[in-house]
C-alpha cells in the first residue's frame, strides 16, 4: 500500500508525457527493468530508495505514510560542544527560512524561558547562556569558570542570523511571571557556585534589565509585527509554531535545546487552534493600558534587581 501511494504521487509530480519507469530509473540511477520491478511491485523500494525519491521530488512522507495516530517528525542534533551549539544554530536557521522570512510570515512562542533568539549573539548575557547550556548538555561539563570560557569563546554569527530572521517575521510570544526565572536562578547558581564574579553577575542582571526594556519599548499598540501576551495560568513549554498562508512547522522541545520538528497538517494545525485559544485568554501587552503593562514589566525589573542584589550579597559586596 505504502509503495503504491510513494508511486501515485511520484507519477502526479513529472509531465504526464514522460516514462515513470524511465523517470525512476534516473531518479535511482538503476537499470529500466530494476525500475519496472519496483513500479510493477515485484521489488520493494528500500528505505534509502524512498528517501531518495520523496527529496526528489518533494514529497512529504509525513503526508504519504503516516497513520492517524502517528506522526514523522525531524529531529534536532544532539549538543555536547561549542561546535555542536554552532551547528544547532546554523540548522536551526535553516529549517526556519524554508519561510521566506517576511511579514507573511508568523512565529509563535510559548515562553517557558526567555526566548532564545534574544540570547544567540555575542553579547555578554548570550554567551552566559552559551555557558549554562554547554554545562548542562556536555558529559563532564566544562570545568572551568564563566570568565575563562569568556576568554576563549570564539565570536559566532550564526546566532546573529537567527535573531535577524526573528526579527523579520511577525512574532507572537506568550510570557508568564515565571520566564525569567530560569535565566535568574542560573545567575544565582554559578555566582554561588564561584564560577562566575560578583561583577559579571551583576552585569548579567542588567543586561537582562535591558532586554526587558526593548521589550517593553516594542509593546506598542501600531507594532502588529511583534506581539507580547502575558498569561497568567497556562504553563508554558518552548513549543515553537511557524508558518504562512501555505503551510506550518511546529517545533516541540524534548530536551533544553533538542527539538522534535513536524509538518504534519494536522499537528499543525491543532498547535495553531490551540494557540488562538490561549491567545484569547491572555493579556496582549501592547494594547493592554499602561497600569497593567507597568504593572507586568515592573514585577520583572523588581525580581531581578532582587536577584543582583543576592548576587551582591553572597560575594560580600
Amino acid at each position: 500500500m505504502y509503495q503504491e501511494k510513494l508511486i501515485q504521487e511520484i507519477q502526479r509530480k513529472i509531465d504526464p508525457s514522460k516514462s515513470l519507469i524511465e523517470v525512476i530509473a534516473d531518479a535511482l540511477d538503476i537499470s529500466y527493468d530494476a525500475a519496472h520491478r519496483r513500479i510493477s511491485m515485484k521489488s520493494k523500494f528500500s528505505i534509502g530508495e524512498t528517501v531518495q525519491l520523496a527529496n526528489r521530488f518533494s514529497l512529504s512522507l509525513d503526508k504519504l505514510f503516516q497513520q492517524s495516530d502517528h506522526i514523522l517528525v525531524k529531529k534536532t542534533a544532539e549538543i555536547q560542544s561549542f561546535n555542536d551549539l554552532s551547528n544547532y544554530l546554523e540548522h536551526s536557521f535553516k529549517s526556519l527560512t524554508e519561510f521566506e522570512p517576511n511579514l507573511q510570515t508568523y512565529l509563535y512562542y510559548s515562553a517557558k524561558d526567555i526566548p532564545i533568539f534574544y540570547t544567540i549573539n555575542t553579547g555578554l548575557l548570550s554567551i552566559f547562556k552559551k555557558y549554562v547550556w554547554l554545562n548542562l548538555l556536555s558529559p563532564d561539563g566544562l570545568e572551568l569558570s564563566f570568565e575563562s570560557f569568556l576568554s576563549k569563546t570564539p565570536i559566532d554569527s550564526r546566532g546573529q542570523k537567527l535573531y535577524d530572521y526573528y526579527s523579520s517575521i511577525r512574532v507572537k510570544e506568550i510570557w508568564n511571571d515565571t520566564t525569567i526565572n530560569s535565566t535568574l536562578q542560573q545567575i544565582i547558581y554559578f555566582s554561588q557556585a564561584g564560577l562566575l564574579t560578583a561583577e559579571n553577575g551583576k552585569m548579567l542582571c542588567e543586561q537582562l534589565k535591558e532586554l526587558l526594556f526593548s521589550l517593553e519599548k516594542s509593546c506598542v499598540p501600531n507594532n502588529d509585527q511583534y506581539q507580547l501576551y502575558y498569561h497568567e495560568l497556562l504553563i508554558l513549554n518552548n513549543n515553537v509554531l511557524v508558518g504562512n498562508n501555505d503551510r506550518k512547522s511546529l517545533f516541540v522541545p524534548h530536551t533544553m535545546l533538542g527539538y522534535f520538528i513536524t509538518n504534519d497538517k494536522d499537528s499543525c494545525r491543532h498547535a495553531f487552534n490551540f494557540y488562538q485559544h490561549q491567545l484569547k485568554n491572555s493579556r496582549l501587552l501592547n494594547t493592554a493600558g499602561t497600569r497593567d503593562k507597568k504593572m507586568f514589566f515592573n514585577k520583572v525589573y523588581q525580581k531581578i534587581d532582587r536577584y543582583k542584589a543576592q548576587v551582591s550579597a553572597d560575594n560580600g559586596m
